[in-house]
């Protein structure tokens, strides 16, 4: 089945009856080439690259619960390239580039829109690192452009110019980024997948992992033994503990990021706005709702909630920047759980057992490294070597102190977060 404008305009005349299910609902296999833990954006996309990159069809993505229902489902649909370290630039401009073209590519639509992205600064100091920011991410190939006050208030004219604590100065601005529909992404991968042979096993929750002599050899779950040459981890916020499985331990922290969104209101914001005093990100969606969180709560859970002193301080942000807004109405709040590494970066590697891969870490960046997570874990899979644009997602980083990216600037740490 393939959507086209011709297609729903006949579907439209004929009742809609001759729409199909986008994916299957089978029974495990006893037996796989490959097992991914996680149904997320990343799990899915690496199933639907294994198969269309690698040829790798025999293959099943376990989701213990549906699908998208963890972080992808989360999160507030931000899609950029403006890294500024040599290993996360190179990959988010590799994942903005696959974003251009993921549309056509699952021949689904995501409801990518490249509106920009605008990052607000308010000192001198600021400033200075929005130019050096601008200066590395136009050095990878990408677009950026530093804007005076003036020019921002005619792009974001609602804005607090004048707050006297947080004076705005000017932004930097990245055309080509956006957001896009967390939910379409992931049901587009997951369709493009199954069209290709994978298996998709909702409500299938992997309880261990099975390994003999330092390999893999598959995974024990809800519904039963699943034998597998390869395992490959993409659980997200959860990683530590389907790691544990296995008997390892990793250096990661999870904690609760949450989200907000208004009742929806008449078009005032027409990019991704950032605050840089309360670390504010807010957007307007499609159906007018503003969509937009703040810092992580900042104490370790796996419950997907949050805090009522981090809704104050996200409403606080949100009332320095953009008064504006003071009389909209709350509609609904989440939280995602994010597994945050102590350099605020990625892994993307191989495991000391054999035929088990890690693919963990994501802290704040996950949505939008979505395409190219799943192209750079697939390849790893499938060849057991690293892609050029994930090589410094090595997980040994953190025990040999060599190949950090402290992204944020705040110094390698663990309880960093």
């Amino acid at each position: 089945m393939r959507f086209s404008g011709w297609r729903v305009l006949r579907e439209g005349l004929t009742g809609n009856r001759g729409w199909q299910g986008h994916w299957r609902d089978p029974d495990p296999k006893p037996e796989y080439d490959a097992v991914i833990i996680g149904g997320g954006g990343h799990g899915l996309a690496t199933a639907y690259y294994l198969a269309r990159d690698h040829g790798m069809t025999n293959i099943a993505v376990l989701e213990r619960g549906y699908i998208g229902g963890g972080n992808v489902g989360r999160n507030t649909t931000i899609v950029r390239a403006n890294y500024y370290l040599p290993g996360n630039s190179e990959f988010y401009s590799h994942s903005l580039k696959l974003w251009e073209g993921l549309e056509q590519d699952l021949n689904y639509n995501a409801m990518m829109s490249q509106r920009g992205i605008l990052n607000v600064f308010h000192n001198d100091a600021q400033r200075d690192s929005a130019v050096r920011r601008a200066n590395a991410i136009i050095n990878q190939g990408d677009d950026a452009e530093i804007l005076s006050r003036d020019q921002l208030r005619e792009m974001a004219p609602l804005l607090n110019y004048d707050n006297n604590r947080f004076p705005i100065q000017g932004a930097l601005l990245q055309r080509r980024a956006g957001t896009a529909r967390h939910d379409a992404v992931a049901w587009g991968f997951a369709r493009g997948a199954d069209q290709r042979g994978v298996d998709i096993l909702q409500n299938c929750e992997v309880t261990s992992i099975r390994t003999e002599g330092g390999k893999v050899i598959g995974v024990e779950t809800t519904r039963g033994l699943i034998r597998a040459g390869k395992v490959a981890m993409a659980a997200a916020g959860r990683s530590s503990q389907v790691a544990a499985m296995a008997g390892l331990t990793l250096p990661i922290e999870s904690h609760v990021l949450q989200a907000f969104v208004s009742e929806g209101l008449k078009p005032i914001i027409d990019h991704v706005i950032t605050f840089a005093e309360g670390h504010l990100y807010i957007s307007q969606s499609d159906k007018g709702g503003l969509v937009f969180g703040s810092y992580l709560d900042l104490y370790t859970s796996y419950a997907a909630r949050g805090n009522l002193p981090m809704v104050e301080h996200t409403m606080e942000a949100c009332m320095a920047m953009l008064p504006a807004i003071g009389k909209a109405r709350l509609l609904r709040s989440w939280g995602g759980i994010m597994d945050m590494t102590p350099d605020g970066s990625p892994i993307i590697d191989r495991t000391s057992i054999v035929g088990l891969y890690l693919n963990a870490g994501w802290c704040y960046g996950g949505f939008k490294a979505t395409p190219a997570s799943g192209q750079c874990y697939a390849h790893l899979i499938a060849t057991d070597r690293p892609h050029e644009a994930a090589a410094a997602f090595r997980l040994e980083r953190f025990e040999t102190g060599h190949g950090l990216m402290d992204e944020e600037a705040t110094g390698a740490q663990h309880n960093l977060h």
